[in-house]
């Protein structure tokens, strides 16, 4: 995408660093970053069942969403890009949306 922005792609050594590198990560050391499930939390939701496996995820989507929409308003805020702006108000107004979804689902 950053290519089609006429930007340079982000090299590993910035940034979070590939996926693959995030792959044999514990979700808790990600625990800075809003919205990350921790482990505890996955193995709730691994071992829950039923209403309760509903419930957890809805819970557990709507925190990473808040945690995306945290995100997308520090882009507008403080964003250099035109083109990642516009996606980062997209991302608001997508996610803010499917949040009201889930509580009315909760």
């Amino acid at each position: 995408m950053l290519k089609a922005w006429g930007q340079q792609p982000v090299t590993d050594s910035a940034g979070m660093g590939t996926m693959d590198e995030m792959g044999g990560m514990d979700h808790g050391e990600m625990g800075g970053m809003s919205g990350m499930m921790s482990q505890e939390d996955m193995t709730a939701l691994e071992e829950a069942q039923g209403t309760q496996a509903a419930c957890l995820y809805l819970e557990q989507m709507t925190a990473h969403h808040e945690g995306a929409v945290d995100m997308a308003c520090d882009e507008v805020a403080d964003g250099q890009n035109r083109h990642a702006i516009t996606l980062a108000e997209q991302i608001i107004n997508d996610q803010e949306a499917e949040i009201a979804q889930m509580l009315t689902d909760l």
